[in-house]
Protein backbone atom coordinates (compact mmCIF):
# COMPACT_ATOMS: atom_id res chain seq x y z
CA UNK A 1 0.00 0.00 0.00
CA UNK A 2 1.32 3.68 -1.06
CA UNK A 3 1.75 6.04 1.99
CA UNK A 4 0.17 9.02 1.79
CA UNK A 5 2.96 12.05 0.47
CA UNK A 6 3.31 14.49 3.28
CA UNK A 7 5.02 17.88 2.81
CA UNK A 8 8.36 17.18 5.07
CA UNK A 9 9.25 20.00 7.18
CA UNK A 10 12.89 21.56 6.15
CA UNK A 11 15.42 20.27 8.88
CA UNK A 12 16.22 23.42 10.11
CA UNK A 13 12.54 24.20 11.35
CA UNK A 14 12.28 20.63 12.59
CA UNK A 15 15.13 21.45 15.39
CA UNK A 16 14.68 22.15 18.79
CA UNK A 17 14.75 26.08 18.84
CA UNK A 18 17.88 25.88 21.51
CA UNK A 19 19.77 24.09 18.36
CA UNK A 20 18.20 26.85 15.67
CA UNK A 21 19.76 29.31 18.16
CA UNK A 22 23.07 27.84 18.55
CA UNK A 23 23.46 27.29 13.94
CA UNK A 24 22.13 30.92 13.94
CA UNK A 25 25.42 32.07 16.20
CA UNK A 26 27.86 29.11 14.23
CA UNK A 27 26.59 30.69 11.14
CA UNK A 28 27.04 34.10 11.86
CA UNK A 29 30.72 33.65 13.42
CA UNK A 30 31.83 32.20 10.14
CA UNK A 31 30.09 35.24 7.99
CA UNK A 32 31.74 37.90 9.91
CA UNK A 33 34.87 35.67 9.96
CA UNK A 34 34.79 35.70 6.12
CA UNK A 35 33.84 38.95 5.53
CA UNK A 36 36.58 39.93 8.00
CA UNK A 37 39.13 38.30 5.73
CA UNK A 38 38.52 40.90 2.86
CA UNK A 39 38.84 43.95 4.95
CA UNK A 40 34.69 44.58 4.45
CA UNK A 41 33.74 47.38 7.39
CA UNK A 42 30.19 46.10 7.53
CA UNK A 43 30.92 42.52 8.51
CA UNK A 44 29.94 42.99 11.99
CA UNK A 45 26.26 43.42 10.76
CA UNK A 46 26.34 41.49 7.38
CA UNK A 47 27.35 38.47 8.99
CA UNK A 48 24.51 37.91 11.43
CA UNK A 49 21.68 39.25 8.41
CA UNK A 50 23.20 36.50 6.20
CA UNK A 51 23.12 34.18 9.01
CA UNK A 52 19.83 34.89 9.39
CA UNK A 53 18.96 34.56 5.89
CA UNK A 54 19.88 30.98 6.12
CA UNK A 55 17.72 30.28 8.79
CA UNK A 56 14.92 31.74 7.45
CA UNK A 57 15.33 29.89 4.33
CA UNK A 58 14.81 26.97 6.55
CA UNK A 59 11.79 28.16 8.28
CA UNK A 60 13.22 28.27 11.42
CA UNK A 61 11.06 30.03 14.20
CA UNK A 62 13.45 31.86 16.28
CA UNK A 63 13.01 35.68 16.41
CA UNK A 64 14.55 38.59 18.29
CA UNK A 65 12.28 40.33 20.21
CA UNK A 66 11.40 43.65 20.05
CA UNK A 67 12.63 45.49 23.19
CA UNK A 68 16.42 44.65 22.43
CA UNK A 69 16.16 45.29 18.87
CA UNK A 70 14.92 48.86 19.40
CA UNK A 71 17.63 49.15 22.23
CA UNK A 72 20.04 47.91 19.38
CA UNK A 73 19.12 50.83 17.54
CA UNK A 74 19.40 53.09 19.62
CA UNK A 75 22.40 51.99 20.66
CA UNK A 76 23.43 52.56 16.51
CA UNK A 77 21.39 56.47 16.84
CA UNK A 78 24.42 57.23 19.25
CA UNK A 79 26.90 56.13 17.62
CA UNK A 80 25.75 58.15 14.80
CA UNK A 81 25.17 61.00 17.15
CA UNK A 82 29.13 60.85 17.91
CA UNK A 83 29.98 61.70 14.56
CA UNK A 84 27.21 64.79 13.93
CA UNK A 85 30.36 66.74 15.99
CA UNK A 86 30.77 70.61 15.39
CA UNK A 87 33.74 70.37 13.64
CA UNK A 88 31.81 69.03 10.99
CA UNK A 89 28.58 70.66 11.23
CA UNK A 90 30.72 74.01 10.62
CA UNK A 91 32.99 72.45 7.89
CA UNK A 92 29.08 72.49 5.92
CA UNK A 93 28.13 75.89 7.41
CA UNK A 94 31.01 77.45 5.74
CA UNK A 95 31.01 75.98 2.48
CA UNK A 96 27.19 75.14 2.39
CA UNK A 97 26.44 75.84 -1.56
CA UNK A 98 29.36 73.35 -2.32
CA UNK A 99 27.83 70.73 0.14
CA UNK A 100 24.13 71.13 -0.91
CA UNK A 101 24.56 71.00 -4.64
CA UNK A 102 26.72 68.07 -4.32
CA UNK A 103 24.25 66.10 -1.87
CA UNK A 104 21.41 67.53 -4.18
CA UNK A 105 23.22 66.04 -7.05
CA UNK A 106 23.59 62.42 -5.96
CA UNK A 107 20.20 62.72 -4.39
CA UNK A 108 18.66 63.41 -7.69
CA UNK A 109 20.77 61.22 -9.08
CA UNK A 110 19.06 57.90 -6.75
CA UNK A 111 15.89 59.38 -6.73
CA UNK A 112 15.85 58.74 -10.49
CA UNK A 113 17.33 55.48 -10.62
CA UNK A 114 14.85 54.48 -7.82
CA UNK A 115 12.04 55.75 -10.17
CA UNK A 116 13.19 53.44 -12.54
CA UNK A 117 13.19 51.10 -10.76
CA UNK A 118 9.58 51.28 -9.71
CA UNK A 119 8.60 52.21 -13.34
CA UNK A 120 9.95 48.76 -14.75
CA UNK A 121 8.14 47.15 -12.01
CA UNK A 122 11.01 45.24 -10.79
CA UNK A 123 10.14 46.97 -7.16
CA UNK A 124 7.58 48.45 -5.45
CA UNK A 125 8.20 51.81 -5.50
CA UNK A 126 8.78 52.79 -1.91
CA UNK A 127 10.96 50.04 -1.36
CA UNK A 128 12.86 51.53 -5.14
CA UNK A 129 13.26 54.43 -3.45
CA UNK A 130 14.64 53.98 -0.27
CA UNK A 131 16.42 51.14 -1.23
CA UNK A 132 18.67 53.39 -3.42
CA UNK A 133 18.68 56.36 -1.27
CA UNK A 134 22.15 57.29 -0.42
CA UNK A 135 23.13 57.54 3.58
CA UNK A 136 23.98 55.34 6.54
CA UNK A 137 22.58 52.09 4.97
CA UNK A 138 21.43 50.38 8.51
CA UNK A 139 19.69 53.52 9.25
CA UNK A 140 18.09 54.28 6.05
CA UNK A 141 17.14 50.26 6.47
CA UNK A 142 15.33 50.91 10.06
CA UNK A 143 13.50 53.96 8.80
CA UNK A 144 12.18 52.31 5.48
CA UNK A 145 10.54 49.90 8.24
CA UNK A 146 9.13 52.40 9.69
CA UNK A 147 7.53 54.37 6.63
CA UNK A 148 6.21 51.59 5.15
CA UNK A 149 8.70 49.96 2.51
CA UNK A 150 9.51 45.95 2.45
CA UNK A 151 12.82 46.72 4.47
CA UNK A 152 14.04 43.27 3.40
CA UNK A 153 14.37 44.05 0.08
CA UNK A 154 15.53 47.46 1.42
CA UNK A 155 17.66 46.04 2.97
CA UNK A 156 18.94 43.69 0.07
CA UNK A 157 19.73 46.71 -2.00
CA UNK A 158 21.56 48.58 0.66
CA UNK A 159 23.87 46.01 1.81
CA UNK A 160 24.46 44.93 -1.53
CA UNK A 161 25.54 48.32 -2.87
CA UNK A 162 27.51 48.71 0.95
CA UNK A 163 29.42 45.72 -1.00
CA UNK A 164 29.93 47.50 -4.19
CA UNK A 165 31.19 50.82 -2.64
CA UNK A 166 33.48 48.96 -0.53
CA UNK A 167 35.06 47.27 -2.73
CA UNK A 168 35.24 50.15 -5.50
CA UNK A 169 36.82 52.56 -2.96
CA UNK A 170 38.97 50.00 -1.62
CA UNK A 171 40.06 49.30 -5.45
CA UNK A 172 40.16 53.08 -6.60
CA UNK A 173 42.00 54.12 -3.29
CA UNK A 174 44.74 51.15 -4.46
CA UNK A 175 45.14 52.86 -8.00
CA UNK A 176 46.09 55.92 -6.44
CA UNK A 177 48.92 54.14 -4.47
CA UNK A 178 47.76 55.14 -1.21
CA UNK A 179 49.21 53.01 1.23
CA UNK A 180 47.11 51.19 3.80
CA UNK A 181 43.93 52.15 2.04
CA UNK A 182 41.43 49.85 2.51
CA UNK A 183 42.45 48.59 5.63
CA UNK A 184 40.77 48.50 8.96
CA UNK A 185 41.59 50.17 12.00
CA UNK A 186 42.51 47.85 14.89
CA UNK A 187 41.36 49.77 18.33
CA UNK A 188 41.04 46.28 20.02
CA UNK A 189 37.67 44.61 21.35
CA UNK A 190 37.44 46.37 25.23
CA UNK A 191 40.08 49.54 25.22
CA UNK A 192 39.79 51.54 27.77
CA UNK A 193 36.36 53.24 28.36
CA UNK A 194 35.09 56.13 31.07
CA UNK A 195 32.68 53.44 32.93
CA UNK A 196 30.23 56.89 33.62
CA UNK A 197 30.55 58.57 30.30
CA UNK A 198 29.45 54.63 29.04
CA UNK A 199 26.38 54.13 31.54
CA UNK A 200 25.44 58.22 30.35
CA UNK A 201 25.45 57.21 26.69
CA UNK A 202 23.57 54.01 27.22
CA UNK A 203 20.87 55.41 29.77
CA UNK A 204 20.88 58.05 26.77
CA UNK A 205 19.58 55.58 24.20
CA UNK A 206 17.49 53.77 26.63
CA UNK A 207 15.40 56.89 27.70
CA UNK A 208 15.80 57.48 23.45
CA UNK A 209 13.87 54.33 23.12
CA UNK A 210 11.66 54.16 26.09
CA UNK A 211 10.39 58.16 25.15
CA UNK A 212 9.75 56.63 20.86
CA UNK A 213 7.62 53.50 22.08
CA UNK A 214 5.69 55.61 24.15
CA UNK A 215 4.91 58.05 21.40
CA UNK A 216 5.31 56.06 18.75
CA UNK A 217 7.64 58.02 16.85
CA UNK A 218 8.23 56.47 13.00
CA UNK A 219 11.82 55.19 13.42
CA UNK A 220 12.00 56.67 16.79
CA UNK A 221 14.39 54.08 18.44
CA UNK A 222 17.08 54.93 16.50
CA UNK A 223 16.06 58.69 15.64
CA UNK A 224 15.16 59.76 19.28
CA UNK A 225 18.56 58.72 20.90
CA UNK A 226 20.40 59.99 18.10
CA UNK A 227 19.48 64.10 18.24
CA UNK A 228 19.02 63.31 22.04
CA UNK A 229 22.61 62.19 21.96
CA UNK A 230 24.08 65.13 19.47
CA UNK A 231 22.16 67.88 21.24
CA UNK A 232 23.82 66.24 24.74
CA UNK A 233 27.11 65.96 23.30
CA UNK A 234 27.41 69.01 21.31
CA UNK A 235 26.14 70.96 24.84
CA UNK A 236 29.23 69.63 26.58
CA UNK A 237 26.83 67.36 29.12
CA UNK A 238 27.25 64.07 27.35
CA UNK A 239 30.85 62.42 26.35
CA UNK A 240 29.34 59.62 23.97
CA UNK A 241 31.56 56.39 24.78
CA UNK A 242 30.83 53.01 22.88
CA UNK A 243 33.40 50.30 22.83
CA UNK A 244 33.71 48.22 20.40
CA UNK A 245 31.96 45.06 22.19
CA UNK A 246 28.67 46.79 22.54
CA UNK A 247 28.79 48.35 19.04
CA UNK A 248 29.05 44.72 17.59
CA UNK A 249 26.34 43.70 19.90
CA UNK A 250 24.00 46.11 18.50
CA UNK A 251 24.86 45.35 15.01
CA UNK A 252 23.98 41.65 15.46
CA UNK A 253 20.45 41.97 17.07
CA UNK A 254 19.98 44.75 13.96
CA UNK A 255 21.73 42.11 11.44
CA UNK A 256 19.45 38.98 12.80
CA UNK A 257 16.51 41.13 13.16
CA UNK A 258 16.92 41.77 9.43
CA UNK A 259 17.62 38.22 8.32
CA UNK A 260 15.32 35.95 10.49
CA UNK A 261 12.73 38.42 8.78
CA UNK A 262 13.33 37.42 5.37
CA UNK A 263 11.14 33.86 3.46
CA UNK A 264 11.68 32.30 0.67
CA UNK A 265 9.49 34.47 -1.43
CA UNK A 266 11.21 37.58 -0.80
CA UNK A 267 14.50 35.43 -1.26
CA UNK A 268 13.11 34.50 -4.96
CA UNK A 269 11.98 37.73 -6.01
CA UNK A 270 15.18 39.65 -4.48
CA UNK A 271 17.40 37.07 -6.90
CA UNK A 272 14.55 37.86 -9.88
CA UNK A 273 15.37 41.61 -9.31
CA UNK A 274 19.38 41.17 -8.33
CA UNK A 275 20.73 41.81 -12.00
CA UNK A 276 18.46 45.15 -12.33
CA UNK A 277 19.39 46.30 -8.89
CA UNK A 278 23.24 45.83 -9.02
CA UNK A 279 23.13 47.51 -12.79
CA UNK A 280 21.56 49.87 -11.06
CA UNK A 281 24.02 50.11 -8.27
CA UNK A 282 27.13 49.95 -10.41
CA UNK A 283 25.15 53.10 -12.92
CA UNK A 284 25.01 55.13 -9.51
CA UNK A 285 28.42 54.41 -8.41
CA UNK A 286 29.65 55.33 -11.78
CA UNK A 287 27.53 58.89 -11.44
CA UNK A 288 28.89 59.86 -8.05
CA UNK A 289 32.31 59.60 -9.91
CA UNK A 290 31.27 62.17 -12.42
CA UNK A 291 30.32 64.13 -9.60
CA UNK A 292 33.69 63.70 -7.84
CA UNK A 293 35.19 64.61 -11.40
CA UNK A 294 33.31 67.84 -11.23
CA UNK A 295 34.81 68.05 -7.53
CA UNK A 296 38.03 68.31 -8.86
CA UNK A 297 38.06 70.40 -11.65
CA UNK A 298 35.81 73.16 -9.86
CA UNK A 299 36.71 72.59 -6.36
CA UNK A 300 40.19 71.90 -6.37
CA UNK A 301 39.65 68.97 -4.39
CA UNK A 302 42.06 65.92 -4.83
CA UNK A 303 40.87 62.89 -6.78
CA UNK A 304 40.19 60.61 -4.03
CA UNK A 305 38.89 63.22 -1.60
CA UNK A 306 36.13 63.98 -3.84
CA UNK A 307 35.40 60.54 -4.32
CA UNK A 308 35.50 59.09 -1.15
CA UNK A 309 33.27 62.11 -0.13
CA UNK A 310 30.34 61.44 -2.99
CA UNK A 311 30.43 57.75 -2.61
CA UNK A 312 27.00 56.91 -2.24
CA UNK A 313 26.68 55.10 0.89
CA UNK A 314 28.29 53.30 3.27
CA UNK A 315 29.48 55.83 5.33
CA UNK A 316 31.36 53.73 8.00
CA UNK A 317 33.32 52.05 5.14
CA UNK A 318 34.62 54.97 3.30
CA UNK A 319 35.45 56.57 6.65
CA UNK A 320 37.60 53.71 7.36
CA UNK A 321 39.33 53.85 4.52
CA UNK A 322 39.46 57.64 4.09
CA UNK A 323 40.95 57.37 7.94
CA UNK A 324 43.79 55.39 6.47
CA UNK A 325 44.14 57.32 3.50
CA UNK A 326 46.37 60.55 2.51
CA UNK A 327 42.83 62.55 1.69
CA UNK A 328 40.72 65.47 3.55
CA UNK A 329 39.28 63.73 6.32
CA UNK A 330 37.10 66.42 7.45
CA UNK A 331 35.58 66.83 4.08
CA UNK A 332 34.83 63.30 3.30
CA UNK A 333 32.59 62.94 6.65
CA UNK A 334 31.21 66.38 6.15
CA UNK A 335 29.94 65.32 2.89
CA UNK A 336 28.45 61.87 3.49
CA UNK A 337 27.13 63.59 7.04
CA UNK A 338 25.08 66.33 5.10
CA UNK A 339 23.87 63.66 2.88
CA UNK A 340 22.50 61.43 5.51
CA UNK A 341 21.17 64.68 7.19
CA UNK A 342 18.78 65.27 4.03
CA UNK A 343 17.73 61.93 3.10
CA UNK A 344 16.86 61.63 7.18
CA UNK A 345 14.70 64.44 6.47
CA UNK A 346 13.99 64.37 3.12
CA UNK A 347 13.66 60.76 2.55
CA UNK A 348 10.24 59.77 4.06
CA UNK A 349 8.49 63.13 1.72
CA UNK A 350 10.54 61.97 -0.86
CA UNK A 351 9.50 58.27 -1.12
CA UNK A 352 5.51 59.26 -0.48
CA UNK A 353 5.59 61.27 -2.85
CA UNK A 354 6.62 59.70 -5.98
CA UNK A 355 5.08 56.01 -4.67
CA UNK A 356 1.42 57.51 -5.38
CA UNK A 357 2.27 57.83 -8.40
CA UNK A 358 2.69 54.27 -8.63
CA UNK A 359 0.04 53.44 -6.81
CA UNK A 360 -2.60 54.63 -8.98
CA UNK A 361 -2.07 51.85 -11.08
CA UNK A 362 -2.29 49.17 -8.59
CA UNK A 363 -0.15 46.31 -6.74
CA UNK A 364 2.08 45.29 -9.06
CA UNK A 365 1.04 41.40 -9.77
CA UNK A 366 4.09 38.81 -8.04
CA UNK A 367 5.98 41.34 -6.15
CA UNK A 368 5.58 41.97 -2.12
CA UNK A 369 2.58 44.55 -1.30
CA UNK A 370 3.83 47.74 0.46
CA UNK A 371 3.27 47.46 3.69
CA UNK A 372 0.46 49.71 5.24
Amino acid sequence: MLRSARPSRPRIAALPEPAQWALLLALSAVGVVLLELVHLPAALLLGPMAGGIVLAAGEARVRVPLLPFHLAQGIIGCMIAGSLTTDILGRIAADWPLFIGAVCSVLAASTALGWLLASLRVLPGTTAIWGVSPGAATAVVLMAEAFGADFRLVAFMQYLRVVFVAVAASVIARIWMVEGAGQAVSTGWFPPLEPGALLATVAVAVAGVAIARRLRIPAGPLLVPMFAAAVLADLGWLTIDLPPWLLALSYLLVGWSIGLRFTRPILLHAGRALPSVAASTLALIAICGGFAALLVVFAGIDPLTAYLATSPGGADSVAIIAASSHVDLSFVMALQMARFLIVLFAGPGIARLLARRFERGGPVPGKPAERR
